[in-house]
C-alpha cells in the first residue's frame, strides 16, 4: 500500500467560500472533516441565487437555492466569505460537489491573496 504524497495531504488550497462549503454536513461529506475558516472579501463580484436540482447537492446542503456569484468588475461590489485551506485532493473534491453551473477560476481577495472560487459560468 502506498502512502498518499506530501502535496495531496497538506491544507495549502485557498479556498474562498460564501455559499455551502461553509455547512459542516456539506464539509464532512465533501472533505470528511470539518474546517476553520479566516473571514475575508471578494471585490468585484456579487451574488446572485440559483436553484438545485442535483438532489445529493440538496439533501447535504438542506437547500434547493444556492448562492452563486457573477464578476460585476466593480471594486464597490464585494462578497464576505471564509477563506479556507484544503489540499489538492480536496480541491477535487470540492470540484465533484459543485453543480455543472459553477466554474472554479482563480481570484484575488480583499485581504491581497490568491485564491479559488466557484463562480457563475
Amino acid at each position: 500500500m502506498t502512502e498518499p504524497s506530501a502535496a495531496a495531504t497538506i491544507p495549502d488550497v485557498a479556498l474562498f467560500s460564501y455559499g455551502t462549503l461553509r455547512v459542516p454536513a456539506v464539509q464532512l461529506d465533501t472533505f470528511g472533516r470539518l474546517l476553520t475558516g479566516e473571514p475575508d472579501v471578494l471585490p468585484g463580484f456579487t451574488i446572485d441565487y440559483l436553484e438545485i436540482e442535483d438532489a445529493r447537492v440538496v439533501g447535504l446542503s438542506g437547500r434547493d437555492v444556492h448562492p452563486i456569484i457573477r464578476r460585476t468588475g466593480n471594486r464597490l461590489d464585494k462578497v464576505v466569505g471564509v477563506l479556507l485551506w484544503i489540499t489538492e485532493d480536496e480541491l477535487e473534491a470540492a470540484d465533484e460537489y459543485e453543480v455543472e453551473q459553477y466554474n472554479r477560476v482563480s481570484v484575488t481577495l480583499g485581504s491581497g491573496r490568491d485564491a479559488w472560487v466557484y463562480v457563475a459560468r
